[in-house]
């Protein structure tokens, strides 16, 4: 019974499928005239098209096929706009690189060459220079070289204070330390000043407390030199430090009373051992430390939320001292061409500053990188009085001494994190090997690679050419 059901449904069907293909053939007319062919084809429109669910169907083909190729030209135009845009940026790049190297951004960066000594620095990508370097190959002649390079951050204030405080108090007790192993003595001045005011009568001799005003004022540039003496400048420029800082209730920019402890000056004697050597970890420590409790002084007064790092490197004979705090670093190339740490970078996520932090109630949280209470990238540094004032950073330097009869080094480069954020000390080695023989040792060359390489922080490369025994503590074997 089924079987003859089916066979009946299909005979109907096909049935049927004859009949229309035979209305549809039969009513072509014979006569092919426009108007009959154009009646013929209205006939089967109504027919066949003019239904509500072929009408339905259509119009949501439609507007599916429109949303298609709406689609497909948004996407051809952003596509379109991007390419533009990157090929926009690449050539702007290109002309930077050009300019950068001809002239505008020249003004932005400073050099200076001292003998066998090589700097270079660039504001970068930075809206200020922050960055300080000092380069003296020979203090007062007593045959000890001192380079030093401050990082500064939430302004200039602490990397000011530090180059013009600091560094010319190490000067004297140099000489002094110097005058007492020789014999002879050394009459303290009653203000210091940077060696380069000394020999340059044309610059004026900072006054002995600056004002406010001058405090303001910002970081004069010179595209000849950048180890001048620049009188500090109040300006903070890190809003996100200073925001985070207003909101967090343990650590307040309020400044309270305090008393400057009285901090026993160390006799110029006791950083002399019985053979006449110098201790110059013990002086640079005991520099650091005083000038960091002077500086917080100053900078609670006007509150300058400022901090610095410092990289201070020491050089008499074979005897090469590097102290540090913060995250400026020190790398040696030996004469194996062997990459030799001279400093090791002061990090929050590190074991010991972690633990140090958190007894001092502290917290490291991460934030792009990790961060002192979700705020300073450094666990170390000069100023900082927030974050100072409850032991979450210290400015206590690591001290490493090293005897260059035995490495005898090609090349010493110091630099500032905004090169080590796009080098490694392996790549920085290498790169500055091939370049050792340009006429600053290759300082600028590899600053302005870093540059290019996408640092965005100020940059300052200071380069020790050893290779030419200039030093001439070690034969050329």
């Amino acid at each position: 019974m089924d079987d003859e059901l089916d066979d009946k449904i299909i005979y109907q069907t096909y049935v049927s499928h004859m009949k229309i293909m035979s209305k549809i053939a039969w009513g072509v007319p014979m006569n092919i005239s426009p108007l009959a062919m154009g009646t013929y084809l209205w006939r089967l429109f109504k027919i066949y098209v003019l239904k509500p669910e072929i009408f339905v169907f259509g119009i949501i083909v439609f507007v599916v096929l429109m949303y298609i190729q709406t689609v497909h030209l948004w996407s051809n135009n952003l596509l379109g706009r991007l390419q533009y845009t990157l090929g926009k940026n690449e050539k702007s790049k290109l002309q930077k690189l050009s300019y950068f190297n001809i002239g505008d951004v020249e003004k932005s960066s400073w050099e200076k060459k001292m003998g066998p000594v090589a700097a270079y620095a660039v504001q970068g990508r930075r809206p200020k220079m922050e960055d300080r370097f000092v380069i003296n190959d020979n203090i007062e002649k007593t045959g000890v070289a001192l380079f030093a390079i401050f990082d500064g951050h939430g302004g200039e204030f602490a990397a000011n204070y530090a180059k013009e405080k600091l560094i010319p108090n190490l000067y004297n007790k140099i000489i002094e330390i110097k005058g007492l192993v020789a014999g002879k003595p050394f009459k303290r001045e009653k203000e210091v000043i940077c060696q380069e005011e000394k020999t340059d009568p044309e610059k004026p001799v900072p006054p002995p407390t600056p004002t406010l005003q001058d405090r303001r004022k910002s970081f004069k540039k010179s595209s000849s030199t950048t180890d001048e003496c620049i009188k500090g400048a109040k300006v903070i420029t890190d809003t996100e430090l200073l925001s985070k800082l207003e909101n967090m209730r343990p650590i307040t920019r309020e400044v309270k009373p305090t008393k400057i402890e009285a901090v026993k000056e160390t006799p110029i004697a006791d950083y002399i051992d019985k053979l006449g050597t110098v201790n110059y970890g013990k002086l640079i420590t005991d520099e650091v430390l005083a000038s960091d409790r002077l500086l917080l002084e100053e900078a609670k007064k006007s509150m300058d939320v400022a901090g610095t790092t410092a990289l201070i490197a020491i050089l008499e004979g074979t005897k090469l001292v590097v102290a540090n705090v913060g995250d400026s670093r020190g790398v040696m190339c030996d004469a194996r061409g062997n990459v030799i740490p001279l400093s090791f970078d002061h990090k929050p996520q590190q074991m010991r500053e972690r633990k140090r932090i958190k007894e001092a109630g502290g917290f490291v949280t991460f934030n792009g990188v990790w961060r002192v209470a979700g705020i300073l990238a450094t666990s170390r540094a000069m100023g900082d009085y927030p974050l100072k004032d409850k032991k979450l950073v210290i400015a206590d330097p690591d001290i490493l001494s090293f005897d260059l009869s035995y490495h005898k080094p090609m090349f010493v480069i110091l630099a500032s994190d905004g090169l080590w954020d796009t080098f490694s000390n392996e790549e920085a080695v290498a790169f500055i090997k091939e370049r050792l023989n340009e006429s600053d040792y290759g300082a600028k060359s590899i600053t302005l690679q870093s540059y290019y390489r996408g640092s965005l922080d100020n940059i300052t490369v200071i380069i020790i050419n050893f290779k030419d025994n200039s030093f001439g503590f070690y034969s050329s074997s």
